[in-house]
């Protein structure tokens, strides 16, 4: 990550003022709990050591103007917080998005200028976009609000921002393992007050590294694609009166099978039986690290990673038959841990990233047989950060 003073003298190049506050929120590794938020599943994640760090100050315009380093600079009029269809995929959305919901929670906004370099790499299945969502609610709330937002308010935010600005239909685990940071287990039974509970399990002494892949495939224009997983499930949820599986009895759900294949089609219900399972798995994933069993841990991942390829089927997007860098990217990596360890697809999924679990003993082999097939750098360890979104501390 650059260095702070390099982005204090970047900040007054580009806005013609010193900056006053900083702020920082971290990417995020889904453990366990593949596409059940948006189903009031549960789920275990992570906040981890790739992160984002915004310079902040007022302006004497009535706007808010982002730059974000790599990218082009953006504004947004303090008086024009409506979504724009026009914009959706950009990061114009995304700040517009975010400042509307600081107005709604009761923000009296003035201009502000915002400069963010980050290192969680766009499309790369670590959450770039809640990242940087979350990190915009905590620059805007640490000025507006004087602090009076919690982290689950300012992913909530986040999500809004995301869901009806950015147009896409996710849910809040992302903006919720990037706002607190940590290991973390959510509860999504109720999606307005959701309930999340810190795992205080140290990761660093089990004896293996949480790994990143970088599969080459960028997901970034395969929404579409995301976007048919929660469609597929509300339509059995509406043929059940239900607002999510969470709400569907499952015995329910299994008589009848009939009707919903006829109905709606092999594929969602397929769908429909990962989640069901999954939530089992995050639980027993939970158990395992209180109790430090890390076998069983790790058996619940594989058993995750198997049942999101072949039930969930967010591995190999449509029309990308050739092109199956998920795919590769998971059997070479169980190649090469030889039935040690976890891989499974991470994330959204159809492209991106595969997390894998390596013993230690592994590592350095590992990486490096992943680099030498897919390119210099794609296997990178990461550490979980304990802390998610918080202002940091500027020394005149």
């Amino acid at each position: 990550m650059e260095s702070i003073d390099n982005m204090r003298k970047e900040f007054e190049a580009a806005f013609g003022r010193p900056s006053k506050r900083a702020f920082t929120a971290c990417g995020r590794s889904e453990l366990i709990g593949n596409h059940t938020d948006h189903q009031h599943g549960l789920v275990l994640a992570c906040g981890v050591n790739l992160s984002a760090v915004a310079l902040a100050a007022r302006n004497d315009r009535d706007e808010v103007r982002l730059i974000s380093k790599g990218f082009p600079a953006c504004s947004v009029a303090l008086d024009a917080l409506e979504p724009d269809p026009n914009e959706y995929g950009t990061t114009t959305a995304l700040l517009r998005g975010v400042l509307s919901g600081i107005v709604q929670r009761g923000a009296n906004p003035f201009g502000l200028d915002i400069y963010v370099v980050s290192n969680v790499l766009a499309g790369s299945g670590l959450s770039s976009s809640a990242t940087i969502e979350v990190l915009l609610a905590g620059v805007m709330e640490g000025f507006y609000l004087d602090g009076d937002l919690d982290e689950i308010g300012l992913a909530m935010i986040g999500q809004r921002a995301e869901n009806v600005y950015f147009g896409k239909p996710s849910g809040l685990l992302d903006q919720m393992a990037c706002a607190l940071g940590g290991i973390q287990f959510f509860d999504f039974s109720d999606p307005a007050v959701p309930v999340a509970e810190r795992i205080n399990f140290d990761f660093s002494a089990s004896g293996h590294a949480l790994v990143i892949i970088d599969s080459g495939a960028d997901h970034a224009n395969l929404t579409d694609c995301y976007a048919a997983i929660p469609r597929e499930l509300s339509a059995i949820d509406a043929f059940f009166g239900a607002s999510a599986l969470r709400d569907v009895n499952e015995d329910d759900f299994y008589a009848a099978l009939p009707v919903l294949r006829r109905m709606f089609g092999d594929r969602a219900v397929l769908r429909a039986m990962h989640v069901f399972d999954e939530n089992k798995r995050v639980l027993e994933a939970k158990l395992a690290l209180e109790r430090n069993d890390f076998d069983a841990f790790l058996a619940a991942l594989n058993a995750s990673g198997e049942s999101s390829y072949t039930l969930l089927q967010n591995v190999i997007a449509e029309g990308h038959e050739n092109a199956q860098a998920v795919a590769f990217t998971i059997s070479f990596a169980k190649k090469l841990l030889n039935g040690r360890g976890a891989v499974r697809v991470h994330g959204g999924g159809f492209a991106g990233t595969v997390l894998a679990i390596v013993p230690n003993d592994l590592l350095d082999d590992f990486c490096a047989g992943m680099d030498r097939v897919l390119a210099p750098g794609a296997c990178r360890p990461l550490s979980v950060r304990k802390r998610g979104v918080y202002e940091l501390t500027l020394e005149d």
